[in-house]
């Protein structure tokens, strides 16, 4: 079997003397979706965020192409090829549409913008017409197509979201997973943190679910779909 693309190993982290995360290892292989799933607080955020050394990990070690990243400067890892849709969007509010996509370029320089800027706005037809629109402008839903499309903007090979469905309607979020599916149509690899277990496991090939800093159970979308305990907890019982 191929070296995963992502691979955590035992991974510990703390906060001062709290553990956040205990002893995780998980893996992301090449043009596979994965999804991490479970309560709020249960360190989902924390695990995605020390992929950037943000928090430094305290044990174990987490692999991109079989190199140990965990202590490589934040700059560095994003150069490597990965790219993160954070929590909460953190667009830039004052610039445009447009701007916010050249943003997305620092990290490998401008050489495709162009074309993909076109290839984002076939994407994301709304951002097209919004374009010159400074983003504070945009609602809540067309926020987070940018914060996906500046992301894209570097050419990621794996692209990490980070509750890319909170806090949206119900017919964005359909939305928002419609253009996420397409990415995997296209073969991107994407890692995806989301507390929406049923549109995050319709989604992915496989699962994992944590609670309390912890990797409780693993398996594919539809396993995990169609297990009581992820049902009980995560789908309402449904």
């Amino acid at each position: 079997m191929s070296q995963p693309l992502l691979e955590f190993r035992q991974v510990d982290v703390f906060y001062g003397q709290i553990q956040a995360l205990k002893e995780v290892s998980l893996t992301v292989n090449q043009g596979e979706t994965v999804a991490l799933i479970g309560a709020n607080g249960a360190g989902k955020s924390t695990l995605l965020m020390s992929i950037f050394s943000q928090p430094r990990i305290a044990g174990g070690q987490i692999c991109y192409r079989g190199e140990d990243i965990s202590r490589k400067p934040t700059a560095s890892i994003a150069r490597c090829g990965i790219a993160q849709v954070p929590e909460g969007r953190r667009i830039f509010p004052d610039m445009t549409v447009e701007e916010n996509l050249v943003m997305g370029t620092i990290p490998t320089g401008d050489r495709y913008q162009n074309e993909d800027k076109a290839r984002m706005y076939q994407l994301f037809p709304r951002l097209e017409e919004r374009r010159s629109q400074r983003a504070m402008t945009l609602s809540g839903g067309e926020q987070q197509m940018l914060a996906i499309a500046r992301a894209l903007m570097s050419r990621p090979q794996l692209l990490l979201l980070d509750e890319p469905s909170l806090g949206l309607a119900p017919l964005v979020v359909k939305q928002i997973f419609q253009v996420l599916r397409e990415l995997t149509q296209q073969g991107m690899t994407l890692f995806l943190v989301e507390q929406n277990a049923h549109h995050a496991l319709k989604l992915c090939d496989r699962a994992y679910v944590m609670a309390t800093g912890q990797i409780r159970l693993s398996g594919t979308g539809r396993e995990l779909l169609d297990n009581q305990e992820v049902r009980r907890a995560y789908l309402g019982g449904a």
